[in-house]
Order: structure tokens, then sequence, then C-alpha cells
């Protein structure tokens, strides 16, 4: 079963995970704030319940670290896993180590490719990314009309392309564009940063020198739109004439907007993913039923919110 959950029914979830159990969680990679956040959300909630042990290990963005260390929660005999996927494409395989084992399997925030197909005891705990580059391609529309621009031009920065939310809020991007309230709106470069504000600031010190004219930047996480607001200050460009955007709603995102630099993020909710993750795992491990998908709504954030935003963190 399928269906979307309100903030109500998830906080309702959270509220039955009391059970010792240990479980094994393999993160895509320990250096990513927003990954931290995830990371440290799991921690602190299983923290808050007394015998729930977890033990995370580091990826390290390598997708057969990953297989091997999913296998070796299975032959420690865990009774559940959690995996955020280093390559969504290549979670067919953890699927079934954790199936052939019978141990209950939860992937958390990055959706696998075989996520219509999981085998029983699997579930997924995320945000629909269908929503996210939506949320943030329609506020830089509106302000990019606002500005006056009736024809406009946007550089995207990508995530990593073997990941299914990068390859989603770059589609959303488009679709936004392809509608009548947004076609002045014209991609002239999209390229991979990796999710990296180091690698972003790289590429776009190259696109700035290379001449290349726009109006809006629109980034898949608020990492590499940091590092493209880093290159274009570098560059001595006024961020008064560019429209920024990017998601997650860090704190250094927030503090990027705070300075008149950022003007758009999609607030995701890291911690909330983690602690639905621990607790559909603890759900399962149980018996106890799970819906194969469980959504944490995005959250458009602007200057104008900014404040309930800094609160939360």
């Amino acid at each position: 079963m399928k269906r979307l959950l309100t903030a109500t029914a998830i906080c309702a979830v959270m509220g039955t995970a009391a059970q010792a159990e240990n479980i094994g969680v393999s993160m895509a990679l320990f250096d990513d704030n927003f990954l931290t956040v995830l990371r440290n959300g799991m921690q602190d909630h299983a923290a808050s319940m007394e015998g729930v042990t977890l033990q995370i290990e580091d990826a390290q963005n390598d997708v057969g670290k990953q297989l091997n260390q999913i296998q070796n929660f299975v032959a420690s005999g865990v009774d559940a896993i959690i995996v955020n996927p280093v390559d969504t494409d290549a979670t067919v395989a953890m699927s079934q180590a954790a199936a052939d084992a019978g141990i209950p399997l939860v992937y958390v925030n990055r959706e696998p490719v075989n996520v219509d197909t999981l085998p029983e005891k699997q579930a997924f705990v995320a945000s629909d990314e269908r929503e996210s580059g939506t949320l943030q391609t329609q506020e830089i529309c509106r302000l990019l009309k606002d500005a006056g621009k009736t024809e406009a031009k946007a550089l995207v920065l990508m995530g990593e392309l073997s990941n299914q939310a990068a390859r989603m809020r770059t589609q959303d991007i488009k679709d936004v564009i392809a509608t009548p309230e947004c076609s002045f709106i014209t991609i002239v470069e999209e390229q991979t940063a990796n999710w990296s504000r180091t690698q972003a600031a790289d590429l776009m010190t190259n696109w700035i020198t290379s001449g290349l004219e726009f109006d809006a930047v629109i980034s898949n996480n608020d990492e590499m739109a940091i590092g493209a607001i880093q290159a274009l200050k570098s560059a001595g460009m006024s961020m008064d004439d560019l429209i920024i955007g990017g998601i997650d709603a860090t704190q250094d995102a927030l503090a990027a907007m705070e300075a008149g630099d950022l003007d758009v993020s999609v607030f995701q909710n890291a911690a909330g993913q983690g602690q639905g993750a621990v607790d559909a795992a603890l759900s399962l491990a149980r018996g106890e039923t799970v819906d194969t998908k469980v959504y944490v709504p995005f959250e458009l954030v602007t200057p104008a919110n900014l404040a309930d935003y800094q609160a939360k963190n």
C-alpha cells in the first residue's frame, strides 16, 4: 500500500517504536551536510528509546562497499537494515540480500530503482521529489516575473546523475519551465556538480569565464547553490541581479538567505526522515505493517518565512 502520510501520522508512527533492536545502517556518505543531519536524526531518535542500537557504516560513495556492508549486517544477524543508497540503480541486489535472509530493510532519502516492487518487509522513507524541484522552480519563475523579466536564461546545477533525486529534481525544473506561466525561461546550460559545493564553484567559474549570460541559477541542492554563490561573488557579480535557488534548507543555506545571497530553498526534513526510517525498521522487525512509501512533505523556504526555519535549526 502506498499513500502520503501527513506530519501527524508520521509522528504517530514515530511514537510506536520501543522494543530493543539492533539496526545496521549504511550511509552513502558521511561527509555531506544534509546526510549528516539525516544520520544525526537516526542516532538521536534511537538514543531516546531504551535498548535500540544503531551500527552505522560509511559507504564512502562506493556501491561495492555498501553492498558488502549490507552482507556483513546480514551475517551478523541484525534485526533490521537501513540503507541510504550510493547508487539508486543498484538497490535490487541489496533488497535481494536482505530478503533472502528474512531481514527487514528500509531505504531512506534516496528512492531505490525497485521502489514499486520491494519485497515484503521492505519500505522507503523520504520526501516526494516531485515536490522539491517543482516548488523551487515555481518560486524562481515568480521572482523573475516580479523582476520584470519577459525572457530569462537559467543555469542548472545537477546532483549525481546516478541518484534518482538529481534526475527527478532536474525533470521537475524542466516540467515547470514547460508550463505556459514559466515558458519565458530558457535553460542555457546544465551540468552535474555531484552535490558538491567545491565542484559547483569550479563549474560556475568556468561558466562565468566562458561569458555565459544568465538570470537565474537553479541548483538540485543547497551545497551546489552556495558553491555557485561563492564563485559569483569572487567574480564581482552582484547578487541583486540574479535569482539563486537550492534545495534542503540547510543551516548554511539559511545563513546565505539571511545574507541576501540565496533567494529560494526547499526544506527537506532530514531529521524527520531519519526518525521515520528507524521507526519503520523497528516496526518491520516486530512483524508490524508499514506502508511501502512513507513521505515527509517538502516545504518552500523564502526570505518571508526564513525565521520559521532558522528556529527549527
